[in-house]
């Protein structure tokens, strides 16, 4: 039980990333609030999870969204132990296509909330020595052309959390960020087939997307949470952490037999 007693808030937790790590969560012990915007998924995770889970429903495009996620958490389990900021959109927007209007959608759900949340949740993490984990993207270190919008925002989410890591340590509340590489989800297989790819497509993605064959599932992604959001890793602050298949850095995506 690594997480013994711990009550977290996961946003983006009715589905993908953000459901496999509330579930692992509760399994290490912790009381988890799930948020998101689709009650049903939010209620089918919370009937699996039990006592140990709230649902708290908000769209974090409303600024007063992160104190009302705060305020259900402390009512549900009375304290804050740890914030995992993973609710995100990715839209794909480019130089050319991107208006004021995708922008600021993007910017608000991917940064401008992650930071309030955590300003909102600061009292309780500040007296329990809590812990906040990011959940970023590989795309933070440069982005693809069609991620001009999703890429920006996870630098800054990047940038947030290094920043928040050196003003706040002697606070000992800790900050970390997960670049996540590509990551099966159920919205990733739905959205990759209403592109056009076929059912199997998950089955045969090109080596230089996927070396081991198969993309990453959600509960690796979980299971790294679980370190950042205990005590083991105290008291480490800061880190910034790619979950990748290769490396990012003079990467060499495929070599050819001869």
């Amino acid at each position: 039980m690594r997480l013994k007693d711990k009550v977290i808030i996961v946003t983006g937790s009715t589905s993908g990333i953000g459901r496999a790590i509330a579930e692992r969560c509760v399994a290490e012990g912790a009381r988890v609030l799930i948020h998101g915007i689709v009650r049903e998924e939010g209620e089918a995770v919370v009937k699996k999870l039990g006592a140990a889970a709230a649902l708290h429903i908000d769209d974090l495009m409303d600024p007063a969204a992160p104190q009302r996620i705060v305020d259900a958490a402390i009512k549900a389990f009375g304290k804050i132990d740890g914030l995992v900021n993973n609710a995100a959109i990715v839209p794909r927007h480019t130089l050319e296509t991107i208006t004021l209007e995708k922008y600021e959608r993007t910017m608000t759900i991917n940064l401008r909330a992650p930071l309030f949340l955590i300003k909102a949740a600061f009292p309780q993490l500040k007296a329990n020595e809590g812990s906040v984990l990011n959940i970023g993207s590989i795309n933070a270190l440069s982005g693809e052309a069609t991620f001009i919008d999703y890429s920006t925002s996870k630098g800054g989410l990047l940038t947030l959390t290094r920043n928040l890591a050196n003003a706040h340590g002697t606070d000992r509340v800790r900050f970390t960020l997960f670049n996540v590489g590509w990551v099966l989800t159920e919205r990733e297989q739905a959205g990759q087939v209403a592109q056009g790819l076929p059912a199997d497509w998950s089955d045969h993605v090109p080596p230089v997307y996927a070396p081991s064959g198969k993309l990453i599932m959600p509960e690796a992604i979980a299971a790294a949470a679980v370190y950042w959001l205990g005590d083991e890793s105290k008291p480490i602050t800061g880190t910034v952490l790619e979950l990748e298949q290769f490396s990012v850095y003079a990467r060499n995506p495929v070599k050819t037999q001869s």
